[in-house]
């Protein structure tokens, strides 16, 4: 679902408005979707069980953490550049781009798979996203971006480490 446009601000940052309005779309698209990755790492973290359930439940919870930061992160990006931020738990929810978290998934291995497609859906968004920031020209949110894809890439790593052998 694409993203709405939100009242833009004026600004001293040198961006034509017209590269404001389509960086502000991009980064409320990525808030989208990494408030709704946060709540779905929540939704594990709180009904997983089985015999890894500490260890998973912890994981779980370290890695949302990880997440939410970015919310702000890319919260703030938005306004900084004259936008709004469009981040409230209905925004994130109608506008992401993961697909719908199950809710009847309780063994750890199944929700660690859950979110390892989640994990690797996010990833691939991140990446077009720094491509986009960056042929727009705004080598910083691009940047943002960037720090975003390594923590994620890690914490795919940490989660897919759980399923091979």
């Amino acid at each position: 679902m694409a993203i709405k446009t939100a009242k833009t601000f004026e600004t001293h940052i040198d961006f034509k408005e017209s590269m404001r309005v389509q960086e502000i779309a991009i980064i409320n698209q990525q808030l989208a979707d990494t408030f709704d990755l946060y709540s779905q790492i929540k939704q594990a973290h709180w009904n997983v069980k089985g015999k890894d359930f500490f260890q998973l439940h912890e994981l779980f919870d370290e890695l949302a953490a990880e997440v939410l930061a970015f919310v702000d992160l890319i919260a703030e990006r938005a306004t900084i550049l004259g936008g709004t931020a469009l981040g409230t738990a209905r925004m994130a929810a109608s506008a992401s781009t993961l697909p719908e978290y199950p809710d009847d998934v309780v063994d750890g291995p199944d929700h660690v798979a859950n979110l390892v497609h989640r994990y690797g859906r996010y990833a691939a968004t991140t990446r077009e996203a720094i491509v986009k920031t960056d042929d727009l020209g705004d080598p910083t949110t691009a940047d943002l971006f960037t720090e975003v894809s390594r923590t994620i890439d890690k914490q795919l790593w940490f989660l897919e480490a759980h399923l091979q052998s």
